[in-house]
């Protein structure tokens, strides 16, 4: 007989029904409809041949709650097995009795999320419990897994995910029960979302949940229960568009009425199922509550002749993710991923002290801070002699966990102890970073742990070290990375994108010559790595650099924007530093820069002689200005206050995202403006162009333009108050505009300064904030009847996402006016890709200062803008067209190749 992974590629495969509601109809309301397994196994078997006769090519064993943890308030915990196996033997043997050569029948295991939840705690005053753990969880799982698979069952099914780390956990069992019984049978995996905007009950996206799930070898992924085929069609297509699997819906009967009931039929729902089938975004449908075998019926003859779902390439970037995905793209937006350092005993006093005082609380607002700071990935280690290391990594991600601000994002579980690092594992339910592992204690030791890191579904820093200790030379760093790689990519079966070697940063300029080439080396090896090591990344800890300087803020953060400045310009890709950090690359003197360059560069001998004078007489410098009670470095870096101009003085504060003298600088400029928010427009967003500019070239990082943004809202806020009073009490609203980061982008930073600009200049702003899918942003523009709409990305999947908002707005009949903004925007892919599938006029916004003046003209001559776009997108095109056509052929290069003389 063919098998399923076999089929499912010729055709669309049918899913049986709800089993609850078959069971209802026969036995009216039962407590616990796992038991009828043991006891009326007849009920059980009737159902599935019901099912069988309707067409379904798969039937779902009666075992969501087949496992120890929910039996237990039956009191039927041991007999959880029994349950699991009995009804798969059941299954198995009608599956085999309607099975034929062209259309064989398959058992799935069905695997429910038991009633606990491993990432929230019952209790609401205390975030850090919770009511089962992880190996408690894993250990019932693995025993029905085992069950199931010992009667027979083709696939195993983990089905109404609403806790990714339940699921995770879910996944590990069934895995070890494969092996311990020597059997490979696919894993299919159905996640829940409990509300409009496509989060799981435990908060995560399901971009987020993909990647938790990345590591392991899933067969299908889908959606189930919670919405009707309506409500569930834009999740599933999320899903078809981004995950490498097949596709699976199985919804409920619509959704729930107010008693609890399901409306829908069988004839009003097959319709909707098929228009799933038609846009081909499937590959197995079926039902959930509310489904009988009516329903399944109807269903197959929506499927005859269609062509199945094709899976989604592999992705080509790292993904990571906390509540959010963590897209790590090698690309100019996001090429470097900062990494808070704060939460590490070893490094930060304060947090160490807060941790051994059992001050969580207040441990947790050093993570907020970090997070707001723009750190990206949060690194927590809890290594320390006099800490129960294990115990506190456990409260402390537990607690984080019930934080959705510090959640939203990926953590870095660090640890020398690998057991602190497992117990760390068994508390995320994101995809997160370990650090680390090593080659230190040999070969074996190195597998086993890079073989956990899979099974709880991670990443991981891959350390420098070998048998012979750590690597300091370029030669060494290159050779460990090599022999590690081939280790893990070829034995061990990882991705290469889930690999981040650290090539060790280690201190500079210590008055030793042999460690004068340490930064440098690291460099060239993070060069030599990213060209010879396909898809692996390269991360490090940056404070180990400037260790000789302790005490010399100034200089230990101008060595560190030096030294990432050149590391990322060949590939560095994370790193561990302080996100709140004030010195960029730019802003360092010339002449300081090169000496500094000379020492992290190693380009001249006795550089590290030139740079301690530099420090002593920055720090003489310094304490000089604090002695006659004037400004220091901290605020101001060389800089004289009182004679440079306040427009430059606040276009700085911007740049520097430094708001310690604010306050006094925007009382000092408002004289010189008739109004108050000329300011805003004038030297504040002279100060974020700067920003933009900087970005650009790679000499700022996301972490401090997030601070630049808090700086602006900050002198907006100062402003408010005249801008309130500037206006006339009769001034009605200039008009409303919607603005929101499309799906898949949680960047937010430039939408929020035009939500500034434009609010400034009388429009009524209605924002969606981030990751707003298309749907959501029709309704609202209906809804609200806005007279332009302004849509903001940061990263370069956004671009694809703009267009599809565009031909949704379409759909609905608008053709309200489109903004477009954020970093990887252009005027010439608005041309060639969003207002062609669009009615109305799309404007690129180069930065938020024009949004304002061009909404004006959009508003009070929208045809003559609109003529004018349409006139210079044409252009565009045309010399695009023009310059593709001049292109040479692949083939034609090919002819044209050097020819060697022999």
């Amino acid at each position: 007989m063919k098998k399923l992974n076999e089929i499912i590629k010729q055709r669309i495969l049918i899913l049986d029904g709800g089993m609850g509601t078959m069971i209802g109809a026969v036995m009216g309301k039962v407590g616990n409809s796992d038991e009828l397994n043991l006891t009326h196994p007849e009920i059980v078997s009737d159902i599935y041949r019901k099912y069988l006769e309707a067409g379904a090519d798969i039937i779902t064993t009666n075992t969501f709650s087949s496992q120890r943890i929910s039996q237990a308030e039956y009191h039927l915990e041991d007999r959880a097995h029994e349950m699991a196996c009995e009804s798969a033997r059941l299954a198995r043997q009608l599956a085999n009795e309607y099975s034929t050569d062209d259309k064989p029948r398959f058992v799935a295991g069905s695997i429910g999320p038991t009633n606990k939840t491993l990432s929230m705690s019952p209790d609401v005053s205390n975030p850090a419990f919770r009511d089962v753990t992880y190996d408690e969880m894993l250990e019932a799982y693995q025993e029905q897994a085992d069950g199931l698979i010992e009667g027979g069952v083709d696939t195993l099914l983990i089905e109404t995910i609403f806790d990714s780390l339940n699921a995770k956990c879910a996944i590990d069992a069934c895995m070890r029960a494969m092996e311990a019984r020597g059997v490979e049978l696919p894993i299919m995996v159905s996640v829940t979302v409990s509300d409009l905007a496509g989060r799981t009950l435990s908060g995560q996206t399901l971009e987020a949940f993909l990647a938790s799930v990345s590591t392991y070898p899933i067969f299908s992924i889908g959606l189930n229960c919670s919405f009707g085929a309506t409500q569930m069609k834009p999740f599933i297509r999320e899903l078809a568009q981004k995950a490498p699997y097949y596709i699976s819906c199985h919804p409920n009967a619509g959704l729930p009425n107010a008693l609890g009931l399901y409306d829908e039929t069988a004839e009003s729902m097959a319709p909707k199922m098929g228009e799933l089938v038609d846009e081909g975004i499937v590959n197995i449908i079926g039902g959930c509550c509310g489904t009988t075998d009516e329903f399944i019926r109807l269903y197959g003859p929506l499927v005859v002749g269609k062509k199945p779902h094709v899976p989604a390439p592999k992705p080509h970037s790292m993904w990571l993710s906390g509540l959010e995905l963590l897209e790590v793209l090698e690309n100019l937006e996001a090429r470097f991923t900062n990494v808070g350092e704060r939460c590490n005993v070893a490094g930060s006093r304060k947090f160490l002290r807060l941790i051994k005082e059992k001050k969580y609380n207040e441990a947790i607002s050093i993570a907020r801070k970090q997070v707001a700071d723009g750190a990206l990935v949060i690194d927590i280690n809890m290594d320390d002699g006099l800490l129960d290391a294990k115990q506190e990594m456990t409260t402390f991600l537990n607690m984080i966990a019930a934080e959705p601000d510090i959640a939203k994002v990926p953590v870095m579980i660090d640890s020398s102890n690998w057991e602190v690092i497992k117990a760390g594992l068994k508390c995320v339910q994101g995809k997160s970073i370990v650090n680390s592992i090593s080659l230190k204690e040999g070969e074996q030791k190195f597998i086993e742990h890079a073989q956990d890191v899979m099974r709880y579904g991670a990443a991981v820093v891959v350390m420098c070290f070998d048998e012979e200790g750590q690597a300091t030379t370029y030669e060494r760093r290159i050779e460990i990375a090599s022999r590690a790689y081939k280790i893990l990519t070829e034995q061990v079966g990882m991705n290469p994108l889930d690999i981040i070697f650290d090539p060790n940063i280690l201190a500079i300029a210590t008055g030793m010559e042999e460690h004068d080439a340490y930064a440098i080396d690291f460099i060239r090896a993070t060069e030599w790595i990213k060209q010879n090591l396909p898809g692996a990344h390269v991360s490090g800890g940056v404070s180990n650099l400037s260790f000789s300087f302790r005490g010399n803020n100034y200089i230990r953060e101008a060595m560190h924007a030096v030294f990432l400045y050149h590391a990322i310009q060949v590939g560095m890709d994370f790193g561990i530093v302080n996100p709140s950090t004030k010195v960029t690359y730019a802003d360092i003197p010339q002449d300081q820069l090169e000496v500094i360059e000379d020492v992290v560069l190693n380009r001249k001998k006795g550089a590290s002689e030139v740079l301690i004078e530099l420090a002593g007489k920055i720090l003489e410098e310094e304490l000089a200005k604090k002695e006659a009670g004037g400004a220091t470095s901290e605020n101001t870096p060389f800089q004289d206050r009182a004679q440079t101009p306040v427009e430059e003085r606040l276009a700085q504060a911007l740049i520097k995202g430094d708001g310690t003298f604010l306050e006094e600088d925007l009382k000092e400029a408002l004289p010189k403006f008739t109004h108050a928010v000329q300011i805003i427009e004038g030297p504040l967003m002279a100060g974020m162009n700067t920003v933009g500019t900087l970005f650009g070239e790679g000499k700022m990082f996301l972490p401090q333009v997030v601070k630049t943004a808090r700086t602006m809202k900050q002198a907006v806020d100062i402003l408010q108050p005249y801008i309130e009073a500037e206006k006339n009490e009769s001034t009605t609203s200039a008009g409303k505009v919607l603005l929101a980061t499309v799906k898949g982008d949680v960047h937010d930073i430039g939408k929020n300064i035009v939500n500034v600009v434009m609010a400034c200049n009388g429009y009524e702003v209605l924002d969606m904030g981030v990751m707003v899918p298309a749907e959501q942003i029709v309704k609202k523009a209906q809804e609200e009847h806005v007279d332009m709409i302004g849509l903001s990305g940061l990263i370069t999947p956004s671009l694809e996402e703009m267009v599809n908002v565009a031909e949704e707005l379409k759909k609905a009949g608008l053709d309200i006016p489109i903004m477009i903004g954020g970093a990887t925007t252009s005027e010439l892919h608005v041309a060639l890709k969003i207002a062609p599938v669009y009615g109305g006029p799309v404007v690129w916004m180069k930065d938020a200062s024009q949004n304002a003046l061009v909404a004006q003209k959009l508003l009070t001559d929208k045809q003559a803008v609109e003529h004018e776009l349409d006139q210079k997108y044409e252009t565009l095109r045309e010399e695009y067209h023009q310059e593709q056509a001049q292109i040479v052929s692949l083939e034609e290069a090919r002819k044209n190749k050097y020819k060697y003389e022999e």
